[in-house]
């Protein structure tokens, strides 16, 4: 693991991409970018790899997966529109980074990984940041975790076949679901924001194309 060291050169990093992402990414959130400011992102990147970690890009982790460019990460969690004392689901903790990021708006997230190499790996990094690891679960995100449901917000950082029903149950009156489709082509989707209205009413809008790692599990690819 690598050691929790924030210089003052890798601080300027952050604070450099923060301002690429007001100026020139359009993130308006002033919330979320204090989120991404606060969380050192080269924690989150093998020593060999660190210098990538303020690039606006996403990069491999492992286990065919990768951490999501920083734009995508704000502007998801953005769409989001996370406040403190809201209940949040994240499918997909991947590296941990954007687990980070919700932490630092509300206390209430959970996140589900289905590969367990990364379920681990992520569990040592963020326990070792002095996050809540008891939010973090192994298991198939695609079907949500209704123990905990419902929930205010859920974040989808996979590419999902279809709108996964699960987690549309578990979703609050008032919630709303981020999450990528893409019905035909699993390495392309279009970046979808669902808000509960009512019991059977959900409002969707179309926020344009993306692309992220497929989802797994049963209303996943391989399912």
């Amino acid at each position: 693991m690598q050691p929790l060291q924030d210089s003052y050169r890798q601080r300027g990093q952050r604070r450099a991409l923060v301002a690429l992402l007001r100026e020139q990414r359009g993130i308006r959130d002033e919330r979320v970018l204090a989120a991404l400011g606060a969380v050192p992102r080269h924690l989150f990147f093998e020593p060999a790899f660190e210098t990538h970690a303020y690039q606006d890009k996403a990069f491999p982790i492992g286990e065919g997966q990768t951490i999501s460019q920083p734009t995508m990460v704000a502007y998801q969690t953005e769409l989001l529109g996370v406040q403190p004392g809201h209940q949040v689901l994240e499918i997909g903790t991947g590296s941990g980074y954007q687990f980070a990021v919700l932490c630092q708006l509300t206390t209430g997230v959970q996140s589900i990984e289905f590969n367990a190499v990364l379920y681990e790996r992520g569990r040592q990094r963020l326990a070792a940041l002095g996050l809540p690891t008891t939010g973090l679960h192994l298991g198939d995100g695609s079907l949500g975790l209704p123990a905990l449901a419902p929930f205010d917000r859920i974040l989808v950082t996979a590419g999902a076949p279809a709108l996964p029903p699960a987690l549309l149950r578990q979703l609050r009156i008032g919630g709303r679901l981020v999450v990528p489709v893409g019905t035909t082509d699993p390495g392309r989707q279009q970046l979808l924001r669902i808000t509960r209205e009512g019991p059977e009413a959900f409002v969707r809008e179309e926020l344009g194309d993306c692309r992220f790692v497929p989802l797994r599990g049963a209303a996943g690819w391989q399912g």
